[in-house]
């Protein structure tokens, strides 16, 4: 009752994810639809989503116009481009009385759907360059806050992080990952989670290039799997500043004088770079008073935390709620693009690879996506609009692929024609796309099931999504 009450409480993000998912696959066959039409091919159905018609209507120019019930995808029927009636349906068009198709019409018919999705992301990177998209600093930052002494692996066993066995230290800036320029904490999570290198024993290892006190140093890490999704970790967490956003007048720390908007910059000389350097200050110690140093309307103060002989002091016990700053970013529209074909292009250069940790279970179909969706819907629409020149790009590269059914496919098959100057066989063209097309249909139920699996997952209320104190709020 849970799982279905969050869901339906989410059905509104929920439609507004189909919806953007849906807009994105009709672009990218609109590509296809307008750059047929335009030379001159014979186009019998525009088709948002497969299977049978939900809404159907004949056109004016011959063209049927459907939206089909599974809404996973879209298509527009060319015949003289591909025979693909196993997911289409069967063309009622006479091949052999339509017109021949030229090599460079095949092109630019099966690269405008890729086309348009990228003009659609450039046009929503505008947005995000006008407006600015807005970051928690921690978000924002490549800088490491809190380095763990141990993780806890997949497996249970805990052991001593790859981060602290490195000699990774609060307040390294990370520049590099595997020779992978970051830019913030996603570009760090995702380097490392898509490597793929190995040290000669055959333990996972990253390259990293940090900036320590101005000076940039070379150092080797082994990430581990770790967590229920098996990625690799090696036991960090990103810098930020806590802001003080509300005391309690009677607690420990309104009685220390801490107010709100006051900023935590070292506790007993040590800096403060994230919320558990904090918490691990007050119990090293519990036995004596501590000095605070915080930032107070442009001035820095001391104060004074009481001992607490008895038991440590923990964060929650100080009635005191963080935060942390926001910082609103301009990115460019061309480096957005170039920033999500380099994504795209490590995800896939690491599913590809045999040492990589990345497998299928970790691709996002249309489900994934309407969950990353309602997960950016939920944080306002200009996050909403910055995960679909995301997954705009991603559909680009992903469909431009030389595979058979896809369009890249297509290109495929039309440059080895081109090449051997005569038509490849029917019967070689028909069996090569029927088997692939078999496969991508499997792909595409395993991913979105899985995707699925992950969505129910995650609306299981757990003790880890329950917030605390010692959580700033962003």
């Amino acid at each position: 009752m849970d799982i279905l009450r969050h869901i339906l409480s989410s059905a509104g993000t929920v439609l507004l994810g189909l919806f953007c998912v849906s807009f994105s696959i009709f672009v990218h066959e609109l590509g296809h639809f307008l750059a047929a039409r335009r030379r001159g091919m014979h186009v019998e159905r525009f088709s948002v989503g497969f299977g049978p018609a939900l809404w159907s209507r004949r056109g004016k120019d011959g063209v049927e116009y459907r939206l089909s019930w599974i809404p996973l995808g879209g298509y527009v029927l060319l015949p003289q481009l591909a025979d693909l009636g196993v997911i289409e349906g069967e063309s009622k068009a006479e091949l052999e009385k339509l017109p021949p198709v030229s090599y460079s019409t095949k092109m630019l018919v099966s690269v405008a759907g890729a086309a348009f999705n990228i003009l659609l992301a450039l046009i929503l990177a505008c947005v995000i360059w006008i407006v600015g998209l807005p970051m928690s600093s921690d978000a924002a930052t490549t800088r490491i806050g809190y380095v763990l002494a141990k993780i806890e692996l997949s497996d249970k066993v805990v052991v001593v992080s790859p981060a602290a066995a490195a000699g990774l230290q609060p307040g390294d800036i990370i520049r590099e990952i595997d020779g992978t320029p970051v830019a913030d904490w996603q570009d760090v999570v995702q380097a490392m989670a898509t490597g793929t290198g190995h040290s000669a024993d055959g333990t996972r290892s990253s390259v990293l290039i940090i900036e320590r006190q101005r000076r940039t140093q070379q150092l080797t890490v082994h990430p581990m799997l770790a967590g229920e999704d098996r990625r690799r970790r090696i036991g960090i967490s990103p810098a930020y500043e806590p802001v003080v956003m509300d005391v309690k007048s009677d607690s420990v720390a309104g009685k220390a004088g801490l107010r709100a908007k006051d900023r935590l910059l070292t506790l007993d000389g040590t800096a403060i770079l994230n919320l558990q350097t904090l918490e691990d200050g007050l119990k090293n110690g519990a036995t004596r008073s501590l000095p605070l140093l915080v930032r107070r309307d442009g001035e820095t103060t001391t104060l004074t935390l009481p001992a607490s002989p008895a038991e440590p002091l923990k964060i929650s016990e100080l009635g005191v709620d963080f935060t942390v700053d926001t910082v609103v970013s301009h990115p460019g529209p061309l480096g957005q693009i170039i920033s999500g074909v380099s994504k795209s292009f490590l995800t896939l250069a690491s599913l590809l690879n045999p040492h990589s940790d990345i497998g299928l279970k970790d691709l996002s179909g249309a489900v994934g996506m309407v969950h990353m969706y309602s997960m950016a819907a939920e944080d306002g629409i200009i996050y909403v609009v910055w995960l679909s020149i995301l997954i705009n790009v991603s559909l680009a590269v992903s469909n431009l692929l030389p595979v058979p059914v896809l369009d890249g496919g297509h290109i495929l098959f039309a440059t080895i024609a081109k090449l051997r100057g005569r038509a490849l066989p029917v019967r070689f063209v028909t069996a090569t796309q029927g088997t692939f097309m078999v496969l991508l249909i499997s792909l595409m139920a395993y991913v979105n099931l899985h995707g699925l699996i992950n969505w129910v997952g995650a609306a299981k209320p757990t003790h880890a999504e329950k917030p605390t104190p010692a959580a700033p709020a962003k």
